[in-house]
């Protein structure tokens, strides 16, 4: 059995939307209108850590198939860990509570963890990422950075990774990190870590310049965490001026793109500074526009 465990805190707004899509696809018995009870359908565990709001009251509403475990420390390690406990099979799928993922997507992500022929300890879907609603230059950032090698081959930045139980062995070993899902992806070589075109999940990126500097500067303090908690070892995936020229020689028409990419990633850089020198790895700069209905 597939185990789905979703860490969530004050996700109220949005929990729903990704466990009615988890749960479309339940087939209902022909003549008694009950679940029927399949090996197949993932077992679905929300951890509900230190909310403040309505998340477990929404998940609980989606029926019997999600578990609600609430424990009042609002920690993502420590869900997770706490949704191990709870979780009844592997592979496991951990995912983040603001995407959306359908169970469809979550058999074509387990179907290589399976197969031990295909060397496969992790693996994460495709990006699907709506910018209509974000401003222009929103737009331009994520046109690059979609392209950017690091972030194409990288399970990071999908709000989705599944393992193996020998992939949830190296992942349980992790010390808690703001940067989880880079730390993850690092946790395995290219060999043991792939893309699952096959499967999907959207991601709401943040509408406004303001909120997508927030995520930058997070993302900034995150990566330099991890790098000093892994001293001695790999680096974190980074852009380097080289893979921006390559892009732009196979895409001048996004240098207008190119130059926003760059501004955003001064300015938050610059913002970073701060926590970094004051190793302030704990205060979550979290984008409210991309959990707008």
């Amino acid at each position: 059995m597939t185990s789905i465990v979703i860490p969530a805190h004050n996700e109220a707004r949005v929990i729903g939307r990704l466990l009615d899509s988890l749960l479309a696809d339940s087939r209902e018995g022909e003549t008694d209108g009950t679940v029927e009870t399949d090996v197949h359908e993932p077992d679905i565990v929300v951890v509900c850590n230190g909310c403040t709001d309505d998340t477990a009251r929404v998940a609980a509403e989606r029926g019997p198939r999600v578990r609600v475990v609430e424990i009042p420390v609002p920690s993502k390690h420590t869900a997770l860990r706490t949704g191990d406990d709870h979780a009844r099979g592997f592979p496991r799928v951990y995912v983040d509570a603001d995407v959306v993922l359908t169970d469809a997507d979550v058999r074509a992500l387990t179907a290589p963890l399976r197969d031990e022929t295909s060397g496969a300890l992790a693996t994460a879907p495709a990006r699907r990422i709506p910018l209509a609603a974000c401003a222009w230059r929103v737009r331009a950032y994520y046109q690059v950075w979609q392209r950017l090698p690091a972030v194409r081959e990288g399970l990071f930045g999908r709000g989705v990774i599944a393992v193996s139980k020998s992939g949830y062995e190296r992942l349980a070993a992790l010390p808690p990190l703001m940067a989880d899902d880079l730390a993850a992806s690092m946790a395995f070589a290219p060999e043991e870590r792939l893309v699952v075109e096959a499967a999907g999940v959207v991601i709401q990126p943040p509408r406004t310049w303001v909120d997508l500097i927030k995520r930058r500067v997070r993302a900034a303090v995150s990566t330099a965490q991890v790098e000093q908690q892994q001293a001695g070892q790999q680096g974190a995936p980074r852009t380097s001026k080289a893979d921006l020229k390559d892009l732009l020689r196979r895409e001048p028409r996004l240098l207008a793109a190119v130059v926003v990419f760059v501004a955003a990633a001064v300015a938050a850089r610059r913002r970073a500074e701060k926590a970094i020198r004051e190793r302030d790895f704990g205060t979550w700069l979290r984008d409210e526009s991309s959990r707008q209905n």
